[in-house]
């Protein structure tokens, strides 16, 4: 028997199996095999259709049964992850009333800037934990103020993952940390966000129904199992967001446990038990997917990281190499620090940790007579290094004293040069396992039922190594000093 993991990403689906007892992967397929495109009507809008997200999920299902020959009677269950922060509305019937306003869409900062400084910022630290930022609130305001039409036929208003579970069950539900990463939840009273609701004018008869985040969410109806090929019945038995799901993907699951993610954008996702923040403006505080109302308050505290893993991949277009491998055999002949070259990674839009400052990528001190594509790749890696170091150094100013840091096996962390320089500039083990999102929520549908150990148990043979701390710690802080040095000069103009 097994289970069936769903991963919604932005670029595509995942689809993965893995066996009930013993939480082995059995295979993960990805749907649709090309990118799935963005919409950008307006510069800084970002928009996809849920139901070609439908479409995907129910292709992948199909081809991961086909593959492995699965009979739809022998997935016991369902657990979903998605890309955090969409908005997607229905009306009364359940049809989607626009495209979602996804994660990367930026037409509500102001709103959210606005009802930050309006509510006041004190009163959103402590309730809020955030600002509201341009989270699924402030995109659903933005609906409100400029498509009314649209929004008076809004019957409930979800996240991503909601409206896949949706669409198995034909009930609409969403979970607390789902509504804590739309900013909709008050930590304070433990309850949904009345200052947020009134701010904006939201009935608060748009949120759909709470449901646990392990746990029977609902079955798959007859048009769910007409469309999906999954049997009538079968329970969704998990949902979380992306990066919250990641980190139980790591078994990041208590406070001082933190969960890293190297992809086109970087994060450190932290666990605190601790409800005070220092840096609302900059990290973000969600309920974690161990978040229990009245009983267990631990939060995840997200800090993202736009200039990340696309900084290597533009230089992997635009340098005279033909892959990864080639450039971090080049960045291996360089010693640390490359020869004073630096890299200033920030070239994926506003960053969040810089105060929302946009300053695009700066290459500086090259040397044309002495520097080559291997400083390049080098001073790439540890820019990027450098600005995971920063983003840590601001979650340590907010109370967060890392023991454990996990990351998967893939992207950025299979650079020896990437993961060393993290681990020698913090002092800490970083341990690497390989396992992805779509396999985590496969393995989720077991903690309702057997508890946490079962499911970190399935992880025994996902380790694949442990970066330590390199010698030479002064150079690797000369380093680093001298490429801060660099962003102040360039975040204080």
């Amino acid at each position: 028997m097994y289970y069936l993991g769903i991963d919604v990403g932005s670029s595509s689906i995942k689809v993965a199996l893995v066996e009930c007892a013993t939480g082995k992967s059995v295979g993960v397929v990805q749907e649709p095999e090309e990118e799935m495109l963005i919409d950008a009507p307006q510069k800084g809008w970002a928009e996809q259709d849920p139901k070609d997200w439908w479409e995907h999920v129910c292709n992948g299902i199909k081809k991961i049964k086909e593959h492995h020959n699965i009979s739809k009677k022998e997935i016991n269950g369902i657990g979903i992850a998605y890309q955090m922060h969409g908005l997607v509305v229905l009306d009364e019937n359940g049809k989607s009333l626009r495209k979602s306003i996804i994660w990367c869409d930026s037409r509500a900062v102001d709103i959210g800037d606005k009802a930050y400084r309006t509510i006041g910022p004190e009163h959103c630290d402590n309730s809020l934990l955030n600002a509201p930022a341009n989270f699924t609130a402030s995109k659903l305001r933005w609906i409100k103020d400029n498509e009314p039409e649209t929004f008076k036929e809004i019957h409930k208003f979800m996240l991503p993952g909601d409206y896949i579970a949706y669409r198995f069950s034909g009930w609409t539900n969403t979970t607390i940390s789902g509504l804590s990463e739309g900013i909709l939840w008050n930590f304070e009273k433990d309850e949904i966000s009345t200052d947020i609701l009134n701010y904006h004018g939201f009935p608060q008869d748009l949120i759909p129904d709470i449901v646990n985040t392990f746990g029977n969410q609902g079955e798959v109806a007859q048009t769910g199992a007409m469309e999906s090929g999954l049997l009538e019945g079968t329970p969704i038995l998990y949902r979380a967001g992306d990066q919250p799901n990641n980190a139980l993907s790591l078994n990041v699951l208590n406070p001082g446990e933190v969960a890293a993610t190297g992809g086109t954008s970087g994060v450190v996702y932290a666990v605190t038990d601790n409800l005070s923040v220092k840096e609302s403006s900059r990290v973000n505080n969600f309920a974690h997917v161990n978040y229990i109302k009245g009983k267990t308050k631990n939060i995840g505290k997200l800090l993202c990281i736009n200039g990340a893993g696309i900084q290597y991949r533009w230089l992997l277009n635009n340098l005279a190499v033909s892959s990864y491998e080639e450039m971090n055999n080049l960045a291996n002949e360089v010693e640390v620090g490359s020869d004073g070259l630096c890299v200033i990674p920030f070239g994926n839009g506003a960053e969040r940790m810089l105060l929302n400052q946009d300053m695009g990528t700066r290459i500086v001190n090259l040397d044309l007579n002495r520097h080559t594509r291997g400083h390049l790749c080098r001073a790439t890696l540890e820019g990027i290094a450098f600005a995971f170091v920063y983003g840590m150094e601001i979650m340590k100013c907010d109370g967060i004293d890392p023991k454990v840091i996990r990351a998967g096996n893939d992207n950025l962390f299979r650079s020896e040069i990437f993961a060393n320089t993290i681990a020698t500039l913090i002092q800490q083990e970083i341990e690497i396992y390989d396992t992805t999102g779509a396999i985590g929520a496969a393995r989720a549908c077991i903690v309702a039922s057997e508890g946490y150990d079962v499911f970190s148990s399935f992880m025994k043979n996902d380790y694949v190594m442990t970066f330590e701390p390199s010698k030479g710690l002064s150079l690797f802080e000369k380093a680093y000093n001298d490429w801060k040095k660099e962003l102040e000069l360039i975040t204080n103009k």
